[in-house]
Formats: C-alpha cells, structure tokens, sequence
C-alpha cells in the first residue's frame, strides 16, 4: 500500500507538462477554456467532493453524508470510479484521483479542458447571475461558501432549533427543480416574474425549438387551450418558479398556535439561498447530454487521433474510454459524443456535397450515379505532410510555410528545427519536441485538415449516405455562381474547418432539448441502432416500442425537459379563496407517481404553513378492459380521470378535479404513454 502511494504521488508531480500542454492543444483546436487550477487528491477526499457536486465547502446537511457513502459504495463495489470532477466557475477547479494512471490522468485533463471551454462559451451557463448581460463571470465557490458559513451560523444559534433549520432545507430540497431555469436569477426575481402566452411564446422561439418538438413538447394547442382554461379558471398565469412563490408567500405552521404565522428573517434567507443554489446548478443539468458529449468528443481527438497518450498509455486509455462509453442505460457520455460526431459529420458531407453540386455535370439527381466515392475519399484525406508530421518533415513544413501556407505554424517551425539541429535545448521553454507534439507546428487550419472527419476511415461511408432530399434542399439554396471543371478542383476548396465551426456554434446556443431536437435524425437512430422501450399493461413487462427516429426523439425530449422530471407550477395563492396553494401537474401524458407526489405535498406543506392542494390527471384501467386487452395482445385504453390531492398538516384528502381546472392542464393528443427511468438500452 505503501509503494502504492508513493507511486501515485510521483505521477501527480510529473503531471505539470501534461496540463500546460492539454490546454495548449485545446486552444489551437479552436476552445476557449476557463483557465482552470488541478488538485490532486486522494480517494476519500474525491468521494467527499463529487458528494458536494464538486466544491469544497457547503452547508451543513444529511445529504452529503447519504452522497459519500453512495460513491464510496459504488467504488467499493466496482460499479464506478470516479476519475475527476471539475465545478464551472472562472478559474474552474479540477480535482484529480491520485491513485489514476499517468494515461487516465491525461484523459481526464483534456477532458477537463473541454468541459471548461463548454462553461464558458454555453450561454444557458451564462443565465446565472446575469453573466450573459454584464459579461461578469461566476464566483460559484465563494457563493456556496457565503451559504454553507450563513446556515452553519443559524443551526449553531441557541435560539433556533438545528432540527428546523433541517427540516426547511429538506422542505426546498423536495423541489429544488421547480425553478424558471429559462431565465435569468434577476428576471425571475423581477416583478413580471408571472408570464403570459406571449412570454412563452416568446420563450420557446429563443429556444430554437424546431415545430415538431413543439407539438410534442410545448403543444401549442394545449398552451393556447391552457391560457383559455386558465381564464375560464380565474387563475392568473402560472409561477413556474413555485420556490420564490413560496418564499414570497409562504408562512409557517405554528402547532402551538395551530395555526400559519409569520416566517422568521432566517427562514426566508435559507430558503432564498437554496433557491440561488438551484439556478446555478440548472445549467449543469439542461446540458448534461452536450457537455459530456462534448468532452468525451475532444478528449478522444486529443488523447487519441493526436497522440496525447503515449505509445505505452494508449490501451490503458481505450480501455478507460470504452468503459465509459459503455455503460449501460441513458448514457449521456455516449449519446452526447455520438451526436457530436453526428453533427459534424453531416456539416462536413453537406459541405463537401455543396461543393461536388457545382461540378459541371452533377446534380441532385445524378449525383449517386455520378460520383465516385472512392475517389472522393482519397481525395478528402489530409496532405501526407500534414498527416504525418515529424522531425523528417521540418523541412517541408518550412518550405510551405515560406509559401503562406495558412495550415502551417511558421514561427514553431522554426523553433522545431533549432530544437532538431541542437539550437535549442530540449529544457528549453521555446523548444518543440514535434515528434512527440507534432500538433505544435500546424494552425486551426491545418489541423482541421489533419483530423477531417470524412477522412476518417470509420466514416469514409457518410457521403454515400446522403439522401437526395438533403441534395435537393442543398442544390435549392445554391445562390453562388462558381462553377468547377473537375472534381479535383471542387474537393481542393473544401472548408474542412466547417464541422469544428458549426460545432462551437451549437455549443454557443442549444441545450438537451434544443440539442436532441435539431440533430437527432431518423440517419443517426438507424446508424447507431436506438430504439424505445415501454411498460405494457397487458403483459405486465418492459417491451421494445418502436425504432422510429420521431418515438425515440419523443422519449428522450420528455427525459430531458425540466431536468426529466414532472413539471409543476403554482396556479393559486388563494384557492377557494381560503388561503390554500394550489399546484398544477403540467400534464403531458406521464402520470405522477401518487405516493411521491403525497411526500412532497408534506414537505410543501412546511413552507405554505396552510394547507396545500395538487392537481394532476391519472389514467385509470378497468379490470375487465385489462383482461381483454391481456388476451388480444394489445393495450388497453385507459381512461384519464383530473383529481385534486388536497393536504391540511395532517391527512390526504382527494377529490374529483373541477372540469375546468381539469381543461388547464389536461395532455394534448400526444401521449407519452408511461416512463420508465430509461429509455434507451
């Protein structure tokens, strides 16, 4: 054991070199990182941090205790080791396990390096603090610091009970997403927090979402039919942030008094923290999918098609990678990086067509017939000098640098020659050792080239692919006039930067649901073998449901809207005009789990201080319709019946929903049928 941690610790002290020259490598790929601070630490100090989401100090709470000893089963077990966790704030901070190998630590930097360019440049992170209005940037572990030190303070004050400050936290954990995560912390706070159709409307367009998800998702009848109802209801609009309502409005129930009075100052402050908490932490959880994706994306170009790993570290590495990628389940790692490699494959093919459709005799129509693949592959590949660089080819790159060669790093050139020729000592801060970081002597350019994705031997099928729908649309909004005599000529001026620069693009605006909306393509389900899966009533199983390309777009947007969970919105401070809250399930089609939904209401309940009523709508099976469907091997119906769980601080009441709140909240004709935790195997 001994040997083992002096071991460890000379691989944390050799891993200088390796973070300068991970975040050097990201840079001339085109990121943009954070600068970002490495700690090493060891294995229960890593358990400890991944069970505060990555920061050192947070209140004080029965739930990091419940997280650590979660992760340190899950290692105990062999059924996850954590390699490193990395908070988004400016300077990022990475924390890297000790007992890694050199070739996993140098995974997890470039992977670091990646997610650290996505925290900057991902404008939903920007929401937080306003960050995407003033340019400020987060100083997420001072702010968790100033919560943890004010909460320590008033479960240590002898005036007030440490149980109830526990108890308040548990009550605004139960519905720490139930947040505006569209806006900003300030907007949400301002006094037009309440939104009209208008404002959704207007919401839904900044999300880019494409009219299929819409329907979908964000139904528009059912948001015109919901605004109707609503007014028909006398409801004003609904607060989707229920947690500032109920900072603003709630009481607290007095049990000697029996009845609700006044929260004290310190109540209100810890639930506001809680609240900011939440917003920071939104981002993290609307991007799950394109941030590991997009990490998992460079650390394999980085480690893997540039070398980074060295010749003795690679197996280690392709063996991490696949364990990664290979989970089982709703693998966001996988699923994120397979559209990655998705969208820039077809900004690459699309690019490439665009330029093979202004060859004098190619068409949309003919293009298939006309083109050789094989030709076009060979012609794609990057310039042996640019693929092969090494110190046997300084001399070329020199001349095409004296050329204006735009792919070539004259000026490293120059420094990698004299570190050949023994100018330089290989100590020397100025030196390039290009056969061990021959990216150091090529530009963005060059190395967009040198790793082209249709060059790539796993995707020389891609442009064959394309289907003459996307020829037709291309040819349609060819306004340029350029023409090419020869294929030749046409493959020379291919952009092949035009995949990396659409991919930033994306980076810049989507989240998960803009993200699967747009790129998941009946092409992408079929090539990479997705498919949905559901609960049949009838045979009281899991089953396959369908492989079509809109079911499993369908089943993955309702995982990732509002953080995958039920989506829920304060509809009246004073129903019945007796005090009493009322909540609405936004039903679309995913019933709630009932028993949940009843130990969250008790929890609510400790923040309203009155009693607290929720809608939702329930589909009910007859037993006799269950026993057909059963022999015919088909589904039953189901009926979908509006009730209201009513609870007063001592007992469940539930009772038939009003038919015109019931229209308020009522699913479209898009039904989702039921959830399980995953959809994808």
């Amino acid at each position: 054991m001994k040997d083992e941690r002096l071991d460890a610790r000379r691989i944390a002290a050799g891993l200088d070199e390796s973070v300068s020259e991970a975040a050097n490598l990201a840079r001339k790929l085109g990121l943009d990182p954070y600068p970002v601070n490495y700690w090493i630490v060891d294995h229960d100090e890593m358990n400890e941090l991944i069970a505060y989401s990555g920061f050192q100090d947070r209140y004080p709470h029965w739930r990091w205790g419940m997280a650590y000893d979660r992760q340190q089963k899950k290692d105990q077990f062999g059924m996850g080791k954590a390699f490193e966790i990395v908070n988004n704030d400016n300077p990022s901070h990475a924390f890297l396990q000790e007992s890694n190998t050199m070739a996993d630590q140098k995974a997890v930097i470039t992977h670091v390096e990646a997610h650290a360019d996505f925290f900057a440049n991902n404008s939903w992170f920007g929401l937080y603090s306003d960050r995407g209005v003033d340019g400020s940037d987060p100083d997420a572990a001072a702010m968790l610091e100033r919560h943890g030190e004010a909460i320590a303070q008033y479960m240590d004050d002898p005036d007030i009970e440490r149980t109830e400050v526990e108890r308040l936290i548990d009550a605004v954990l139960c519905i720490e997403d139930t947040i505006d995560q569209h806006r900003t912390l300030a907007a949400a706070d301002s006094d037009d927090a309440d939104h009209d159709l208008e404002d959704i409307h207007d919401r839904l367009d900044q999300l880019g979402l494409s009219e299929d998800v819409r329907q979908q998702v964000f139904d528009e009848e059912w948001l015109e039919a919901r605004a109707a109802a609503d007014e028909a209801a006398g409801i004003d609009d609904p607060r989707l942030d229920v947690i500032a309502f109920l900072r603003d409005h709630g009481k607290r129930f007095d049990a000697e008094a029996g009845k609700a009075v006044d929260r004290e100052e310190w109540e209100t402050d810890v639930i506001e923290r809680l609240r900011e908490e939440s917003y920071y932490f939104a981002a993290q959880k609307m991007t799950k999918v394109m941030n590991e994706g997009w990490a998992a994306y460079w650390e394999s170009l980085m480690m893997g098609d540039e070398r980074f790993a060295g010749t003795d570290e690679f197996i280690t590495y392709a063996d991490h990678q696949a364990r990664v990628l290979g989970s089982p389940g709703l693998n966001p790692y996988k699923l994120g990086k397979e559209l990655w490699d998705h969208l820039e494959n077809t900004t690459n093919r699309q690019e490439v067509a665009d330029k093979l459709l202004r060859v004098e005799g190619i068409t949309w129509r003919n293009f298939k017939e006309t083109v050789d693949f094989d030709e076009i592959a060979a012609l794609l590949a990057p310039d042996p000098v640019i693929a092969g660089v090494d110190t046997e080819r300084l001399d070329e790159l020199a001349e095409m640098a004296d050329e204006g060669d735009p792919r070539i790093d004259a000026e490293a050139v120059d420094r990698a020659i004299a570190t050949r020729d023994g100018e330089l000592d290989s100590d020397d801060p100025e030196a390039i050792d290009v056969d061990r970081y021959p990216w150091k002597v090529l530009t963005y350019e060059g190395l967009a080239e040198r790793h082209f994705s249709l060059a790539k031997r796993q995707n020389r099928g891609f442009i064959k692919r394309v289907d003459r729908s996307e020829l037709e649309q291309l040819a349609r909004y060819m306004f340029d006039d350029e023409k090419y005599v020869t294929v030749e000529e046409a493959i020379a001026d291919v952009d092949y930067s035009a995949g990396w620069d659409r991919m930033r693009e994306v980076r810049e605006s989507h989240n998960d649901v803009t993200f699967i909306d747009e790129f998941l393509t009946g092409e992408f389900v079929l090539h990479n073998n997705y498919f949905t899966y559901e609960y049949s009533h009838a045979g009281g199983e899991y089953r396959v449901a369908s492989t079509a390309a809109e079911d499993v777009k369908t089943k993955l947007l309702l995982q990732f809207t509002n953080f995958g969970k039920p989506s829920i919105a304060v509809y009246d401070g004073n129903f019945d005009n007796k005090g009493e809250l009322l909540l609405g399930h936004r039903y679309n089609g995913v019933a709630l789990d009932i028993g949940e939904a009843k130990d969250v209401l008790e929890r609510v309940f400790d923040l309203w201080g009155r009693p607290v009523n929720l809608m939702t709508i329930r589909t009910e099976y007859d037993d006799h319709e269950l026993e057909v469907a059963r022999r015919r091997g088909r589904e039953p119906e189901g009926t979908e019946v509006g009730i209201r769980i009513r609870f007063d601080g001592t007992g469940f009441e539930e009772h038939n929903l009003e038919p015109e709140l019931a229209d308020a909240i009522e699913a479209s004709e898009v039904d989702y049928d039921t959830k399980p935790d995953e959809w994808l195997a």
